[in-house]
């Protein structure tokens, strides 16, 4: 999977969180935007085909390799930790990318 494809993955949705679907971080950031009755698109990196190849797609386009790696508004917010750091910013941040 090439940087333009994991690109059109964070450009068309409000909300992407790539994932691993037994990593506990993924779960509590997913738990979280659950919590907020957000939409948010959810690529499984464990479960894709592609999975690595979009991992290091990732790793070019924002610097991180880590999961979770969570866009909203196709601006890249960080992991587990990022996002709840941002809980209470969270609902704007949703909202204003048309996810609440």
């Amino acid at each position: 999977m090439s940087v333009a494809q994991a690109q059109k993955i964070i450009d068309e949705n409000a909300v992407a969180v790539f994932s691993k679907s037994y990593c506990p971080f993924c779960k509590a950031s997913k738990d979280l935007l659950n919590s907020l009755n957000a939409k948010y698109t959810t690529v499984e990196l464990d479960l894709e085909k592609d999975g690595s190849a979009l991992q290091d797609a990732l790793q070019e386009i924002s610097g991180q390799r880590t999961v979770p790696n969570i866009y909203i508004n196709k601006k890249h917010i960080g992991g587990n930790s990022d996002l709840q750091a941002r809980k209470a910013e969270l609902p704007a941040l949703l909202k204003e990318a048309g996810a609440l």
